[in-house]
């Protein structure tokens, strides 16, 4: 071989060496490169594929939750649930009269003439006249103005104690029916040991230790009216918690509290509607009863039922009927107002009624 020819050779050898070696410093000075960017990118690939995800769960959810509502008839469109309780026509009577009163009530101050504490000395236990309408008490006070403003205690107690038991009872019911088991057997135990004292018992040795004042009325009997709302949330729980949509939302990584919210106490709201509203009617009625007895509202804040105590006396059953006719007629029309609003609240909630 000639000193050109291995000269060639040589050259060429290197040549090749430097093609290979090249390439491999070059590929790896470029997989670090891409190491380095794909590192870069994966929080927000993984930040925005998280997104897309919370946001497709979110999609099947209400896919879900809208087929089977829809399948077990728990969808009601309000224009139809307004159709089917204006078909009953007690509950309508009542939703006007209940109006009506609240209307009466709360509008005392533009209403009622004088003030419901004044005192009139010349005008003790007038009868009703052109200057007081529903005559005057012992005392000389307007008896339509207290009347007025007797509703509005009336019903403020109503509503604030169904309230308070809403509050206790939903949370302990929704503990219970969504947990089942040993905090269901545990919850259950306290529900039957608050039922197992005589309530309105209670209430007055509660009163009477506490000393008695409308918020202390409110709050005893309050927390001492929840059980029923706990049962009836419990048994809807323990039959949702089993339903097609919340087994599919829990399977697709819905948590406890977004079921418990969004999925199930919704749906078992129909039943705790109507309980609260015959629940109101039962706390005016208690309230009137424990006035009555001196235990509830005292004087001078008048309630219908601390008007009732007129009543005690024969002599003023006979000589002045004013006294306490009126305040027991307006118990009376709100408690069957509220418990006519109760049937028809019912009727319209419950899906077996559409095919009635």
């Amino acid at each position: 071989m000639s000193c050109t020819q291995c000269s060639t050779h040589v050259s060429a050898t290197h040549d090749e060496q430097l093609d290979i070696e090249w390439p491999v410093e070059h590929r790896q000075r470029e997989g670090r490169r891409g190491v380095k960017n794909v590192n870069e990118t994966e929080p927000n690939e993984q930040s925005t594929a998280n997104q897309q995800g919370q946001d497709k769960v979110d999609a099947v959810e209400r896919q879900v939750t809208l087929a089977n509502q829809g399948a077990s008839g728990q969808v009601k469109p309000r224009t139809s649930v307004w159709k089917r309780f204006r078909r009953h026509t007690l509950a309508l009577i009542g939703l006007i009269t209940l109006t009506i009163l609240a209307i009466l009530s709360f509008g005392a101050p533009i209403l009622a003439q004088n003030s419901p504490n004044a005192t009139d000395l010349m005008s003790i236990s007038q009868a009703p006249s052109s200057e007081y309408w529903l005559g005057t008490d012992a005392t000389g006070r307007d008896v339509y103005a207290r009347l007025l403003y007797a509703g509005r205690v009336s019903l403020s107690v109503g509503v604030a104690v169904v309230f308070i038991s809403l509050v206790v009872g939903l949370t302990l019911g929704a503990i219970s029916g969504y947990f089942g088991g040993f905090t269901d057997a545990c919850v259950m135990r306290f529900v039957d040991v608050v039922l197992s004292f005589p309530s309105v018992l209670i209430i007055i040795t509660l009163i009477s230790l506490l000393g008695p004042s409308l918020f202390n009325l409110i709050l005893v009997m309050g927390l001492l009216n929840w059980p029923p709302i706990t049962r009836l949330l419990r048994a809807e729980f323990l039959s949702l918690r089993e339903r097609d949509y919340v087994l599919a939302a829990r399977s697709i990584g819905a948590s406890g509290t977004r079921l418990v919210t969004r999925h199930m106490l919704p749906n078992a709201m129909a039943p705790i509607i109507v309980a609260a509203t015959f629940g109101v009617a039962s706390a005016i009625l208690l309230e009137a009863g424990l006035s009555f007895l001196g235990l509830g509202v005292q004087v001078p804040t008048p309630s219908w039922g601390n008007m009732l105590t007129a009543a005690q006396s024969l002599t003023v059953m006979d000589s002045m009927p004013w006294l306490w006719i009126p305040p027991g007629i307006l118990i009376a029309l709100a408690v069957l107002a509220i418990n006519f609003i109760g049937d028809g609240l019912r009727d319209a909630l419950d899906p077996r009624m559409r095919s009635r």
